[in-house]
């Protein structure tokens, strides 16, 4: 019996749609931020840089206090070539840790900057003739604009990109399926933009050396289709095709979309890229035709400012950096029951203390809710073991199971019921009726799994240290040992040789 290259299946992506295990049907609350043009805001009076916006280490400041910066001028700058640039021209006003937009509510250090309101300019430099430009140097632009996956994750463009021409990827997937409730950006930039999302797909494909791009959009976007197919038979690329997917949350996920299309589940432990596939956001080709083509970096995204708590939800197109305070200034302010913010959606977003909080590039959505929106937190119950939370997992797990490893202890067999494969979509913690918090507990058992790794590697290496400077002393008491051996043996020698040569000698005299 002969079975069918995944890879080869994988070609025929979008030909036509599957389902992914569970999921939820999610009232979308999209509209109240969709009814006006997205607008970009005035200059707010300062801008909070973080230099850690992208997945890895913290980029190292290339600017100091009392700096003059340009508008798109690289203040910071990491090893692995992830960049951050000025959102504005001004003056730096200080460079010191600040509060992050994290859900730890983590500090790092940030670039603090005053607008002078001149928006002056760096001098810029696009590539012309794109179709005639090496892949690698395409990569580099990405790499140098500071590009990194705007549907969240922030996984640097360059590195995602590299791999993918490495391996060899037949598809690019570009995600236009925003699952979460009340989050419209995407949706807003590719019925604004089209024009620029399919060049920046066209791009990518180049970079890529992909066959072909499908762009994913959800099936209620019937405008959103004909924007984007228009755009593509304009530009004359019959090689972008768009595909609308049934909405069930969490459908924007990455392996969840890719199952939609073509029917595969990524193998665990494996990436998109093992099928010849490749995903990037909408968002993030956009982001691709600005820097290529007008040599623009990332300094700026569209951002949903929504939720009960707004007065006038909207989208807006933010500089990075940023204070959702401004931003929520300008959607009318808060109502007067607004009880919560958070960054995000319901599902997956996370709460922040204070609106001072600083727009990233992982920042899609600024969510106020009311006291009503907010469901009053009821007493854990002991789990009845319904499978309610395994019937709706996207991720195919057992989570009950998951959680009675991770409340007892069980940190040698969590890791064989798939804890690392958690998406951590809120699809369990919506439906369990003891009202346990089982993507708190998830994440707990991540982040101790991470601290046992590092204890781990920390004591593996002591050891290694030990066992080395052992080595070291054993070969050092060894050389003496020789060494000793060695002098003990001349000594021997010379007595010998100094006996005979008396003996010789008394043997004269007798003579």
């Amino acid at each position: 019996m002969t079975y069918a290259d995944p890879v080869e299946i994988a070609r025929d992506a979008g030909k036509h749609t599957h389902h992914f295990h569970g999921g939820l049907r999610l009232r979308h609350n999209k509209r109240i931020s969709c009814r006006v043009p997205v607008e970009r805001p005035p200059l707010p009076d300062i801008l909070v840089v973080p230099l850690l916006q992208h997945a890895g280490e913290a980029a190292r400041p290339l600017v100091e206090t009392g700096d003059r910066v340009r508008k798109g001028q690289q203040i910071g700058r990491c090893k692995a070539g992830v960049a951050v640039h000025a959102p504005t021209s001004g003056t730096v006003e200080t460079v010191e840790d600040r509060l992050m937009t994290h859900a730890s509510g983590m500090t790092g250090p940030c670039v603090v900057i005053r607008p002078d309101g001149k928006e002056q300019w760096v001098e810029l430099e696009p590539i012309n003739d794109v179709q005639n430009t090496h892949p690698d140097v395409l990569i580099k632009k990405l790499q140098e604009s500071g590009l990194v996956g705007l549907g969240g994750a922030v996984f640097p463009t360059h590195i995602k990109a590299r791999d993918g021409r490495e391996r060899q990827i037949h598809t690019l997937i570009l995600n236009g399926a925003e699952c979460e409730p009340y989050i419209s950006c995407d949706e807003m930039l590719m019925r604004e933009q089209p024009d620029k999302i399919i060049l920046g797909a066209r791009i990518l494909r180049h970079a890529l050396g992909a066959e072909r791009v499908i762009i994913a959009i959800e099936d209620r976007m019937g405008a959103v289709q004909e924007a984007l197919t228009y755009a593509a038979e304009c530009a004359e690329c019959k090689r972008i095709t768009v595909v609308k997917i049934t909405k069930i949350y969490p459908e924007g996920g990455e392996r969840q979309l890719v199952q939609v299309l073509t029917g595969l589940e990524v193998p665990y432990g494996g990436r998109p890229s093992d099928l010849g596939l490749l995903c990037q956001n909408v968002a993030t080709a956009a982001a691709v035709a600005e820097a290529v083509t007008a040599g623009k970096p990332l300094i700026e995204r569209y951002v949903t400012v929504t939720g009960n708590g707004i007065a006038q939800p909207r989208n807006l197109l933010a500089l990075i950096g940023t204070p959702f305070s401004h931003l929520v200034k300008v959607c009318g302010g808060y109502s007067d029951n607004v009880a919560r913010l958070v960054v995000g959606g319901p599902m997956m977003g996370y709460a922040v203390s204070t609106d001072a909080t600083p727009v990233v590039k992982a920042v899609n959505c600024i969510l106020a809710l009311t006291q009503r929106d907010i469901t009053t937190p009821q007493a854990e119950m002991p789990c009845i073991r319904c499978g309610e939370c395994s019937r709706t997992c996207p991720a195919i797990l057992l989570p009950q199971q998951l959680y009675k490893q991770i409340k007892n202890g069980w940190w040698d067999t969590v890791e064989e019921y798939g804890l690392a494969a958690c998406i951590e979509c809120g699809c369990c913690d919506f439906v369990c009726p003891s009202h346990i918090p089982l993507v708190s507990w998830f994440r707990y058992g991540k982040d101790e799994l991470r601290q046992r790794a590092i204890a781990k590697q920390a004591a593996d290496l002591a050891r290694k240290r030990f066992e080395a400077r052992e080595g070291r002393l054993l070969q050092k008491e060894h050389e003496r040992a020789e060494k000793m051996a060695r002098r003990k043996q001349m000594l021997k020698d010379k007595a010998k040789s100094k006996d005979r040569v008396n003996r010789a000698n008394g043997n004269s005299a007798d003579a």
